[in-house]
């Protein structure tokens, strides 16, 4: 079972400015990220700005009579927070002037938000299109008459239907609250710019009864070990697991032992880096092109770490049939299956379901936050291009990389780096005067 993620939406939700007590109770399962947004100096700036734009639109009239004919400024008025605007202006963005209007104070802050809206695109991830989440931020063209104020007007009448009553920009529609969920977000603001969001994966995470059944089957065992059968598996969906599981419970696990395959993909290399657990990676050479010994090689290792090193339960990660055999021939083990959809038969679920063995899908596990090894694979990739690239179409050398160490994406995925890493590389001069490539990380 699934349950949709909110780490995207809560990020929108805190740069907008809606009140942190409101944050804390609808984001409550994303403490985390809302600790990092709090202590992100560009990602505050945006709060702040967002707060005092949306208090002039709701405030437009008041603050300016408050100005004409009672003299005040906003750090007298009310409705707008002095601390953030003292804080702003210790950062060195001008807010507080003399003599100024309302109408004044919307050009600046409209001004000041689309200035510095790009210094946020790092908190999110590489996946989403960086423009349409920038396009509830920025109004372009704001300076030309009746601009700001058909975004009022817009505001004024359909202010039920803005997230918590915080301005963006968009064209307001009755849809519910748009940042209810990562899927509904990522799903209107796709389909504002005629485009689809299909990866369910990147917002969707196994629900706590999974969760609790693997630190239960953890928490049980004397020793626990992962054996992986990397023909049947994607190191990426296993990452994904690692990294949304509790790192304590985690780190009950003595090794993770990978049991790999020439022909397999180069992430497998790339594991250790990213986790805590021990690993050992185990290369299998083929005795021809057409057999691998791989579900040989892993079913001796698991009996010997079951009768020498005193492991008692093991977490297989494969979707291959031929792990039954292993199973079968430990009988006093424990067992714990994690398996991918696309490549599990019925049978060898019923004969787990039948002998009483946990058995889970590794796809369940919300995959957004795997970027960052996903961008060390392809990054060492493209650096294997580094000889040879003059000459090479920066799209297609992305369709290369991306081929060459199958990071599943979308066409759009694949342009956004494209764009982001392929077309910005640049010469530099290293320690020792000598012109290298760099990548734009």
């Amino acid at each position: 079972m699934t349950v949709d993620t909110k780490e995207v939406v809560t990020t929108i939700s805190y740069l907008i400015g809606v009140r942190k007590d409101i944050l804390e109770l609808n984001f409550a399962e994303c403490k985390a990220t809302l600790d990092k947004l709090y202590a992100d100096r560009d990602a505050t700036v945006i709060r702040y700005l967002c707060k005092l734009r949306t208090a002039l639109l709701q405030h437009f009239k008041k603050t300016d009579t408050a100005m004409r004919y009672d003299l005040k400024n906003l750090t007298s008025i009310e409705w707008y927070d002095k601390d953030n605007i003292r804080q702003l202006e210790k950062w060195g963005i001008p807010i507080i002037q003399a003599n100024y209007r309302s109408e004044k104070y919307m050009h600046d802050f409209t001004r000041l938000i689309n200035e510095n809206i790009d210094k946020c695109s790092h908190l999110f991830y590489d996946w989403i299109i960086w423009e349409y989440i920038r396009d509830l931020f920025y109004i372009p063209k704001y300076q030309k008459a009746g601009v700001l104020k058909e975004e009022f007007d817009k505001y004024m009448k359909n202010i039920q239907h803005y997230p918590f009553q915080m301005y963006i920009h968009w064209k307001p529609a009755d849809v519910g609250n748009i940042i209810y969920t990562d899927r509904k977000f990522l799903k209107l603001i796709y389909e504002m710019h005629g485009d689809v969001f299909t990866d369910y994966t990147k917002y969707r995470d196994a629900d706590d009864e999974t969760r609790n059944n693997i630190y239960g089957f953890i928490d049980s065992s004397e020793k626990t070990a992962i054996a992986v059968d990397c023909e049947n598996s994607n190191p990426f969906k296993l990452y994904s697991v690692l990294k949304g599981l509790n790192q304590d419970e985690l780190s009950k696990i003595e090794k993770i032992t990978l049991y790999d395959d020439p022909n397999t993909t180069a992430g497998w290399d790339w594991l250790s880096k990213f986790t805590m657990i021990p690993v050992e990676h185990i290369e299998i050479e083929r005795v021809s092109d057409r057999k691998s010994l791989v579900d040989v090689r892993m079913t001796a290792s698991v009996v010997t770490d079951f009768y020498r090193d005193g492991i008692t339960s093991f977490i297989i990660v494969s979707s291959d049939s031929d792990f039954w055999g292993l199973i079968k021939s430990l009988p006093d083990a424990q067992f714990l299956v994690m398996y991918e959809y696309e490549k599990i038969g019925s049978a060898i679920q019923s004969a787990l379901t039948q002998h009483g063995i946990y058995y889970c899908a590794i796809d369940d596990f919300c995959s957004a936050a795997t970027e960052d090894m996903k961008r060390a694979v392809l990054f060492a990739e493209l650096e294997k291009h580094f000889p040879t690239i003059c000459g090479e179409s920066p799209l297609e050398l992305t369709h290369k990389i991306y081929e060459a160490t199958r990071v599943t994406a979308t066409k759009k995925e694949m342009e956004n780096f494209c764009t982001r890493y392929v077309k910005t590389l640049r010469l530099k001069l290293n320690s020792e005067g000598r012109f290298v490539i760099e990548i734009q990380k």
